[in-house]
């Protein structure tokens, strides 16, 4: 909609009606149809790739098959303790199933206050399931774990 300023030219609107700003993206893709910022749950993905990589170069001949997997969040039973929420799940694998480690994004995201605070959060729950899985102590998996106090 236009709006006629003093001597009666048209002046073009930088808003719309309700005031909401600009609407479509506020970055346009280079490529068309691939988006040009990652969403927060694909952020996450990258993190535990770049982490279980390389926790899984170092112990892939002792580990067998693992499946590694991401969720949003966990299916909590009624039962459950209200001051607790899990933060992954390991399922040791039977009758020729994988072992498969999950991690639950949001109760990890929702814990750490930096990127940096999520790093160490993912790394430290990949690290304390895998030296589970394996019977070690979690500074034999990875040297970069720290023990909270």
């Amino acid at each position: 909609m236009e709006q006629a300023v003093g001597g009666g030219t048209p002046r073009r609107r930088t808003r719309d009606r309700r005031g909401r700003g600009m609407r479509g993206p506020g970055v346009l893709p280079r490529v068309l149809g691939e988006p040009e910022l990652r969403t927060s749950g694909e952020r996450f993905d990258q993190l535990v790739l770049d982490v279980v990589s390389a926790v899984d170069e170092r112990w892939s001949d002792r580990l067998g098959v693992l499946e590694y997997a991401v969720e949003d969040a966990p299916q909590i039973p009624d039962d459950w303790h209200p001051e607790s929420v899990p933060l992954s799940s390991l399922v040791r694998g039977a009758r020729g199933a994988p072992t498969r480690l999950v991690l639950f994004r949001r109760p990890i995201e929702h814990r750490a206050l930096t990127r940096s605070d999520l790093e160490a959060m993912v790394l430290t729950v990949v690290v304390e399931q895998v030296a589970e899985l394996l019977g070690v102590e979690p500074e034999v998996v990875d040297p970069r774990y720290r023990p909270e106090p």
